[in-house]
């Protein structure tokens, strides 16, 4: 689904400077990264005959707002404009903007949990002295997640998390240093489950 909007007064001199990655910025992004098109018109008459069709995520960020915000974005270099053959411009993240949006989720991502599985999802890494701040800041988020520490960077959940895991080492590029297992058993288990409450 794509939304339009009249295109032919827009000034990028005409916004004011908005907090950077504000609300309306973080939006943009993330729909943008979920595939879901930005694209805009520079025929009012054409927008008009349109405005029914915007998808409802777009729709609900105030026009002004996503005025500013997307000339925000645009000078920032965080997404980019793509001339479609019907005369549109369809927004796209660039590469940065694809970090960042990277950089949301992170933040917002939680496991799911369900019925256990029966399995145990373990996290092994070996990341060199001199990305310490990565090797931490991955600590850190397993942690946020609820990963217990089975022991030094050894982590381990019941739960499904091999996208997020995937996610995780991506943001971080740090592929190569990282080790995802799933196990059906371990030993002393038994203390696993008493701490995941799943007996």
């Amino acid at each position: 689904m794509m939304i339009y909007y009249s295109m032919n007064k827009m000034n990028k001199s005409n916004f004011s400077k908005i907090e950077k990655h504000g609300v309306v910025h973080k939006k943009i992004i993330l729909l943008l990264q979920a595939g879901i098109a930005l694209s805009l018109t520079r025929s009012p008459r054409r927008y008009l005959k349109i405005i029914e069709e915007v998808a409802k995520n777009w729709r609900e960020i105030e026009k002004r707002a996503l005025y500013r915000a997307i000339v925000s974005l645009y000078k920032s270099q965080l997404i980019d404009q793509r001339t479609n053959k019907d005369g549109t411009i369809t927004f796209i993240l660039t590469k940065e903007g694809k970090k960042l949006a990277l950089t949301f989720n992170l933040e917002e991502m939680k496991l799911r949990k369900g019925v256990w599985d029966k399995k145990w999802r373990i996290v092994i890494f070996d990341i060199p002295e001199k990305l310490r701040k990565i090797r931490d800041s991955l600590r850190y988020q397993l942690k946020r997640l609820e990963f217990y520490e089975f022991q030094k960077s050894v982590f381990v959940t019941p739960f499904p998390c091999d996208k997020e895991i995937d996610y995780i080492v991506e943001f971080y590029n740090i592929r190569r240093f990282v080790r995802f297992i799933e196990a059906t058993s371990i030993d002393s288990e038994l203390d696993l489950k008493r701490k995941f409450n799943l007996i």
